[in-house]
């Protein structure tokens, strides 16, 4: 999909353990995030974020199993600009293979209605605090500048040029209270990508109040960021998160448009987030991309007339990519083509008014659900045709 050789390599942090977990009814105990971490280290991501482990013993044990089974992908944990955050987060994790991750304060509002303290008390919490995890042996300090998308440039600036200055190797821009529209976010992420030299990382982390979180990433992608902090199925804060497959969806599809890609294994992140979902309890939504029940789905007559003809007339995703089957369903919209399909693959030849009577009982007027499953319909109707051969049919492939 994509020449890996002429395109930028997009750096995936995960946030499914931290962001993802703080959401209402997302916990999970530290075994169960020690596996989701080797999951998402599977799939490919640069960095798990394994928690924040001041904020309980449980993240504190989550972040001590997680960083010594990880073996490709870094460990990352949250930390106000606090020493003795810091200090447990180092205590848990050590400092080999560790990205330190801390919160700096970044709008006016935070400062006055959350914290209580000034913009210049802010900025030296930041200086303290890079300086400490650069004196532990910490080779990785990112600092989030929290509610950066209603700050403004002067804070902004001083948030920054102290983080460099003071050792920080990645500044993360949040859009904390997802406010901010594409536009808008590029314009903050090119700001501060003017600002920061390189090799130091800009990241992007997106909340998806408007619906906008993967947008945003990509307008920040586009304006500069190296990174994006993601969460399996978007789970997180309020709305939640930028989604990992569609990042990675988007940029294995689009790459020759963006010039950029990801090493992440599509093939698997269907089975890691429904992991996910049987630990947290989450249903399956109908209508997710990539994750949802019928997103490769359909129940409509003239759909399934074409994908029956070839596929690719109504998916331009294709399914096998992400480790999905496409779902062919009967129901009012499905029209009869899809019922002479079955017919034909059951070897069974009727006449018109046969087939308007089956219709009619099976499908127009059939009760129960609004739709049904392919291979129930074929059964049914194998059955009913006295076709003992028709129900060793493979049919469709699904």
């Amino acid at each position: 999909m994509h020449h890996k050789s002429t395109s930028k390599r997009v750096r995936i942090f995960d946030t499914t353990l931290r962001d993802g977990e703080q959401a209402p009814a997302n916990g999970m105990n530290p075994d169960q995030k020690l596996e989701m971490a080797l999951r998402i280290e599977e799939l490919g991501a640069d960095c798990v974020e394994a928690g924040f482990p001041a904020s309980s013993p449980s993240d504190f044990e989550a972040t001590r199993k997680i960083s010594r089974a990880l073996t490709t992908a870094r460990f990352a944990t949250f930390s106000r600009t606090r020493r003795e955050d810091i200090d447990l987060a180092v205590e848990a994790g050590g400092t080999e293979n560790h990205e330190v991750q801390m919160v700096a304060t970044g709008s006016d509002i935070h400062l006055k209605y959350k914290r209580g303290v000034t913009r210049a008390e802010a900025v030296a919490e930041v200086s303290t605090a890079v300086t400490h995890a650069a004196s532990l042996g910490i080779t990785h300090i990112s600092v989030g500048i929290e509610d950066a998308s209603r700050s403004d440039d002067e804070l902004l600036k001083d948030l920054t040029d102290t983080a460099v200055a003071s050792g920080a190797t990645c500044i993360i821009l949040a859009d904390t209270t997802g406010c901010m529209v594409p536009q808008e976010y590029g314009e903050l992420i090119g700001k501060i990508r003017s600002w920061v030299p390189e090799p130091i990382r800009v990241s992007t982390h997106c909340h998806d109040d408007f619906g906008l979180s993967l947008a945003n990433a990509l307008a920040g992608l586009e304006c500069g960021a190296d990174e994006v902090q993601v969460t399996l199925g978007g789970i997180g804060e309020r709305a939640g998160n930028t989604p990992l497959e569609e990042l990675a969806a988007v940029l294995a599809y689009k790459s020759d448009f963006y010039r950029m890609h990801t090493d992440i294994q599509l093939a698997g992140m269907y089975e890691a987030y429904t992991t996910l979902r049987q630990m947290v309890s989450l249903v399956e939504p109908r209508n997710k991309p990539i994750f949802g029940t019928y997103a490769f789905g359909t129940v409509a007559g003239i759909h399934q007339q074409g994908i029956l003809s070839n596929p690719t007339t109504y998916e331009y995703v294709e399914p096998s990519v992400f480790g999905r089957q496409r779902s062919l369903l009967i129901g009012r919209h499905s029209g009869r083509s899809i019922l002479r399909h079955l017919l034909d693959g059951l070897g069974a030849h009727l006449t018109e008014t046969e087939i308007d009577e089956l219709y009619r009982r099976h499908i127009a007027e059939r009760r129960g659900s609004d739709c049904e499953d392919l291979a129930v319909l074929r059964h049914r109707l194998a059955q009913e045709l006295g076709s003992h051969e028709a129900l060793l049919t493979p049919g469709l492939a699904r």
